[in-house]
């Protein structure tokens, strides 16, 4: 076979290519989240997993595993979704497929492993009333429609213990596919096939577990058998058209070691089988697949077959690529399945075929123009909301939705969602910051604190998430995503400077740069300054003095600036000695090595805490950002505010300090709200150029239970 390879393409490139008078790209419009839907239960674990609409494209089906239920979403306008409830199952829905006004919905009612049942239940919406059952023999996993309504085909799996037997295949009982008649719009449960793919694949023949299934416009089935990295093609009465491996991917400048807390792209793994999840076809001779890997495979990317076997595109590690470029790379991923691409869609709008690749673990959406299946064309990277397992594409309402199935309220943070995109004549909104187009690789994220430095470049530093990889990052804002062109490695002798938390950098005047570090006594982390060359070496590291240390607590520097000799740093939050709702503005003389500090009047947090996350000094003010660890519907303040220079005077530490005045420059909630994605959490980057232009950014934690998204954007003239 001919193996393809297509590198990963610049999003920026791809959008100056494109014409200004017909710029057509997916920007999202509205998010949804799921608890909306729930009433009284509203405070359970909820989620959103595979997605559907109606015929009409007016109405969301969602499946809702952890509480049983088929979701609903009214979309008659579409930037402002509605709840329109949920519908109870007496199992957990596996898949939902929908034909006209009606539900197909898998439902798991397995006891056991070794002892898989379920159904499949079609509902009419209208009434909400069940409309038909029929009993599947197994656990079914993923549902499809046949494009002429005359069947439903369904993945019945009988997934396999991963704490079994190392969780390897085989495990029995053995999955089937399912193809239910569809005759006057009911089901025929009494002429349902089970087609038999024993038997077909090299691995754990005698064991297939099929996992996803689409079907053809001239009926034809595909399905993925993921652990026994094989696809077998049907016929819609059951019979075997085709069946191959899914066969392996050599994989190269990836980064396959877990624990790293960098990233390094520059390993190298031959064979890695596809191990394919989802699948959708192309066109009547192609289809693509997913290639997630799940007990030995992760090969990263997405694959293009024709159905006799032959694939015509091997994506390898390009989409992968396109996810560090836009600092979606779920570094602690890295030793299993990256990005994982999962899901899939396919869709034409306005005359060009698109495929939708949805990355778990990553949580983007890659589209790519699929005019010829041979050379996929990268389009543009979609931000998700956190883990995206299915989408739904409305092309008569030229609209794309994604069901996001981790809740993450326990930890505080974002309940599972929808995102809606709408395919529109305007400019990519997101990413807003990318290292594409730069001369090597450049991973990134976690970003923190920002300087400005000459017109049109920003500096920024990323935090101890990647403990190993502490970096200054060069940003031209001058492009539209802005872009990232340098990343200057922080070194110690030469190494890479490890025991540092970067928070906050400004410029030192002479080509070099100060950076505030937040310490953590539990981690051996120390609150310090560092003074770092243009080379990123440190050549001098200032601890803090034992008055100001004798009330430490964790949340230290957030931010640092410097008005001519003086260092100002921000403190996070009151540490022992500082009265309630109230931090600390730290002051460090460089040239007389004093220290001193005066207090800073922050918000009642209305639930969690409030604090500083930077500080910078521009003209005759002292600008701070100040934000609780709120999200989504329950985030308050982010906000930034600006104290006047002159109360800037610092007193004794130890001492009674000076209260500053503070006054309110702008909410950046609405801001926030603009991406049209759920309030993020930590904004923590503020950069002013000398004409008082300010760029504002935030952090994505790493990919790590976050959505990865990146916000970098200008707020204008201060």
């Amino acid at each position: 076979m001919t193996i393809r390879y297509a590198a990963a393409t610049s999003v920026l490139a791809l959008a100056t290519a494109m014409p200004a008078f017909a710029e057509m790209n997916f920007n999202r419009i509205a998010s949804f989240a799921t608890p909306l839907n729930n009433g009284d239960r509203a405070a359970e674990e909820s989620s959103a997993e595979i997605i559907a609409a109606t015929a009409d494209g007016m109405t969301l089906v969602y499946s809702d595993s952890p509480l049983g239920v088929i979701g609903l979403i009214d979309i008659a306008d579409p930037a402002n979704p509605q709840p329109a409830g949920t519908i109870a199952l007496d199992g957990e829905p596996t898949a939902v497929s929908t034909l006209g006004n009606t539900v197909f919905a898998g439902v798991n009612t397995s006891e056991s492993y070794t002892a898989p049942s379920g159904h499949l239940v079609h509902i009419d919406l209208a009434s909400r009333a069940e409309a038909g059952r029929c009993d599947l023999g197994g656990q079914p996993d993923s549902t499809a429609v046949a494009p002429d309504g005359s069947f439903v085909v369904v993945a019945v799996e009988n997934e396999r213990d991963e704490d079994a037997g190392d969780g390897r295949v085989p495990q029995m009982p053995a999955g089937h596919v399912a193809i239910v008649p569809i005759v006057d719009g009911a089901m025929n449960c009494a002429g349902m096939i089970k087609a038999d793919v024993t038997g077909l694949a090299d691995i754990a023949g005698e064991d297939p577990e099929p996992e996803f299934v689409d079907v053809s416009p001239a009926g034809e089935i595909v399905v993925t058998l993921q652990e026994n990295n094989h696809i077998v093609v049907l016929s819609s009465a059951g019979e075997v058209v085709s069946h191959f491996p899914a066969g392996s991917v050599d994989l190269k400048n990836v980064d396959l070691t877990d624990e790293r807390a960098a990233l390094v792209f520059d390993e190298s793994q031959p064979g890695r089988l596809r191990e394919p999840d989802g699948i959708q076809w192309i066109d009547a001779d192609h289809f693509a697949t997913a290639n997630e890997g799940d007990m030995d495979g992760g090969s990263r990317g997405f694959t293009v077959f024709r159905k006799d076997g032959t694939v015509v595109h091997e994506s390898a590690a390009s989409f992968e690529h396109a996810v560090v470029q836009i600092g979606h790379y779920p570094d602690r991923r890295s030793d299993a399945k990256g990005v994982e691409p999962e899901g899939m869609e396919f869709a034409t709008f306005g005359g060009t075929p698109y495929l939708f690749l949805l990355a778990e673990r990553a949580s983007v959406v890659g589209v790519y123009d699929m005019t010829d299946p041979a050379a996929p064309v990268l389009k543009q990277m979609l931000p998700s909301g956190v883990s995206p397992e299915g989408a739904v594409a409305i092309p008569g309402r030229n609209l794309l939705a994604t069901a996001n199935e981790v809740d993450l309220r326990e930890d505080g943070l974002a309940p599972a969602h929808v995102m809606i995109y709408e395919y529109q004549d305007a400019p990519a909104a997101y990413p807003q910051l990318t290292s594409a187009g730069a001369d090597t690789l450049i991973g990134w994220g976690a970003n923190s604190g920002m300087v400005a430095g000459e017109p049109g470049t920003v500096y920024f530093v990323n935090d101890s998430f990647y403990g190993f990889q502490p970096t200054i990052f060069t940003v031209d804002t001058t492009q539209t995503p802005a872009r990232i062109t340098a990343a200057l490695p922080v070194t110690r002798a030469d190494r890479p400077a490890q025991k540092l938390d970067m928070e906050g950098i400004t410029l030192d005047g002479e080509g070099g740069f100060w950076v505030a570090s937040e310490g953590r006594t539990d981690r051996v982390t120390p609150h310090a300054l560092y003074h770092i060359d243009a080379g990123g070496e440190i050549k001098a590291e200032i601890g803090l003095p034992p008055e100001l240390m004798a009330a430490e607590i964790r949340f230290g520097f957030e931010g640092i600036t410097k008005v001519g000799d003086t260092l100002w740093m921000a403190v996070q939050r009151e540490w022992k000695d500082d009265p309630k709702n109230h931090v600390k503005l730290v002051a460090y003389n460089t040239e007389t090595k004093e220290w001193g500090a005066v207090h800073y009047p922050k918000a009642e947090p209305a639930t969690g805490w409030v604090g500083l996350s930077e500080i910078v000094a521009h003209g005759d003010w002292v600008y701070v950002i100040e934000r609780d660890n709120q999200i989504a519907d329950a985030a308050v303040t982010k906000k930034i505010y600006r104290i006047p220079a002159a109360e800037m005077v610092p007193a004794a530490i130890g001492g009674d300090l000076p209260v500053v005045s503070k006054e309110e420059v702008r909410d950046l909630i609405p801001d926030l709200k603009a991406q049209n994605g759920y309030v993020v959490d930590k904004v923590e980057g503020l950069a002013i150029f000398e004409d008082g232009t300010a760029w504002v950014s935030t952090d994505n934690d790493g990919v790590d239970d976050s959505s990865g998204e990146t916000f970098f954007w200008s707020i204008g003239k201060l």
